[in-house]
């Protein structure tokens, strides 16, 4: 791990907090609460069908010192989508680490996609970021996380960095899925080693997480055996189906992604993924 000196106070600070929670009326979602703070908004745009809250951060990236947090609840018995408005980047920190905390509620009988776009680490980022995720009964949850390690088309490189990204998601209070990514140190998951991340400058995660969700298996191996440039594989158990992915570039993980998340949902990706 490399040194980081403590946040310097007297530096400028993003910091933002942005929630939304809905209520079932007439068996739709409507909107209930709406909060919104600092550099953390959060926009309800006009969609067909059911809500989508597009979480953005208005100071243009993450370093040192910075601190967000993003809330979304969801009722029993409603479907809503929770997505960012582009890909969040981490900056080289000097002076201690970003964090940023994600929390969200379905209740029984909800359906709640949290997709949001890439992460992309600039060489020398120090970030920490959690995300906790609360079912209740048998709520429907399909999320996506993506991180990107520098941007190839822009000849970049990350030599040094530190993440500590969690996670957790528990029904009914019990924790059904926890997926961590932590790296410290220089090059440690960059120089190459097939044992860790080999090539690749682009890793995702894909997790539908529901009753039955094991179901989904077959259909999305087929769908992974169509895109070239990506390494990925699936598992499915127990209401729980998993596809993680690797490529050396962003852009055909996200081409992968797409087809993913248009297949799980039966509709495709929200406005903001359009590309």
């Amino acid at each position: 791990m490399f040194d980081l000196e403590p946040a310097d106070q007297t530096l400028q600070r993003a910091k933002g907090r942005a929630e939304a929670g809905f209520v079932c009326r007439d068996g739709r979602a409507r909107l209930k609460h709406l909060h919104q703070s600092g550099c953390a908004k959060a926009m309800l745009p006009q969609v067909p069908g059911d809500p989508e809250v597009v979480f953005l951060n208005t100071a243009g990236g993450l370093t040192s010192g910075d601190r967000l947090s993003y809330r979304l609840d969801v009722p029993a018995g409603v479907r809503v989508t929770g997505t960012t408005q582009t890909a969040e980047r981490a900056y080289e920190a000097n002076a201690g680490a970003a964090r940023v905390d994600c929390q969200l509620t379905a209740g029984a009988g909800a359906s709640l996609d949290w997709l949001p776009q890439e992460t992309i680490l600039f060489d020398r980022a120090s970030l920490e970021r959690e995300t906790r995720i609360a079912l209740e009964g048998d709520a429907r949850l399909l999320f996506c996380e993506t991180l990107v390690f520098g941007r190839t088309a822009m000849g970049e490189s990350v030599d040094r960095l530190w993440l500590r990204d969690r996670r957790d998601v528990t029904r009914d209070g019990k924790p059904v899925l926890v997926d961590a990514v932590r790296m410290n140190g220089e090059s440690l998951a960059l120089a190459g080693d097939p044992a860790m991340l080999g090539e690749a400058r682009a890793v995702a995660l894909v997790a539908l997480v529901c009753p039955g969700a094991e179901d989904a298996l077959a259909p999305i191996r087929a769908l992974l055996e169509e895109e070239d440039g990506v390494d990925a594989a699936a598992s499915g158990w127990d209401g729980r189906c998993l596809v993680r992915m690797t490529a050396r570039d962003g852009w055909p993980l996200r081409r992968l992604m797409v087809k993913l998340l248009t297949h799980i949902r039966g509709t495709v990706p929200p406005r903001v993924w359009q590309i």
